[in-house]
């Protein structure tokens, strides 16, 4: 005679134990991960064109340097070229400040301020900042520049921001802006006159302040314009460093390519292992 069938109560008296489970149901309502969304490749890659848009804007900032150290470069072009370059980005904040009324209304004259404030204030510390350094050789320069940059890159917000929204600033991009501003610091006083490092510091507040900001502003709105300045960046940067170096170039183009169109292929290709959305058997099934 078969024994009576298990059920699932607690007020009727059964010949099973009370830790029974049939082995049919043991686990086959869990699901593992029901929430992943599969990566998909070209997504990705526009996501990491934040990544090569940093680095690139890293690159430019040394090659500048050098640049400025060899006197291959005169200050003063270096100059028009940052003025030049933040009213474009100017012009490209008011842009989209029109174009995206949800971001209110733009205080001009205090950013007209806030920028002759900087202007004037690192044109005073020039002096200063050209003899930060003199007691310290070389050598710890070019170590401590190293790591400061390494942690601006480890640090930085590669985030997306949509259009509209408004988030608040991370601790981390923090903590990066002051590692880069320190690293640019640090190397601009080893250059040989006042204009240079007035210069150099204020290409750097350009490169490692204001751009991370704007750059935030462009993302969502188009993939083709997010394609445009990665492709500017890292052109500019290989532009500028091939001059001096043919292998430090070719190392920064495969760096940019790895980072680009390699990294989200290995991503895409290795979330195949990843367990999702399955239900869960039970040992027995195994």
């Amino acid at each position: 005679m078969s024994s009576p069938s298990w059920k699932k109560v607690l007020w009727q008296r059964q010949s099973y134990p009370d830790n029974f489970i049939p082995p049919e149901s043991f686990l086959s309502t869990l699901r593992r991960n029901p929430n992943f969304t599969p990566y998909t490749y070209w997504p990705l890659v526009f996501l990491c064109c934040a990544i090569t848009q940093h680095l690139g804007a890293v690159s430019i900032f040394l090659a500048v340097f050098v640049r400025l150290k060899e006197r291959s470069l005169d200050a003063r072009v270096l100059l028009w070229i940052s003025v030049t370059c933040f009213m474009l980005g100017y012009l490209a904040w008011e842009f989209l400040n029109y174009s995206n009324p949800s971001h209110g209304p733009s205080n001009r004259s205090k950013a007209f301020k806030s920028s002759l404030l900087v202007f004037l204030a690192l044109m005073g510390l020039a002096p200063v900042l050209r003899t930060l350094t003199a007691a310290t050789s070389s050598d710890s320069i070019w170590a401590l520049s190293a790591c400061l940059f390494l942690l601006n890159t480890l640090l930085a917000d590669y985030s997306c921001m949509k259009p509209g929204s408004h988030t608040q600033e991370r601790l981390t991009s923090v903590l990066s802006m002051n590692a880069a501003m320190s690293s640019s610091i640090v190397l601009a006083s080893r250059l040989p006159d006042d204009v240079s490092v007035f210069s150099l510091v204020l290409f750097a507040v350009q490169l490692f302040a204001l751009f991370p900001m704007l750059r935030h502003r462009f993302w969502g709105i188009s993939t083709t314009l997010q394609a445009l300045v990665t492709l500017s960046i890292s052109a500019a940067s290989l532009i500028l460093t091939i001059s001096l170096s043919v292998s430090v170039a070719t190392l920064a183009a495969g760096i940019y390519v790895a980072v680009t169109f390699l990294a989200p292929g290995v991503l895409v290709w290795a979330q195949k292992y990843k367990k999702h959305g399955d239900r869960g058997t039970s040992p027995s099934q195994d």
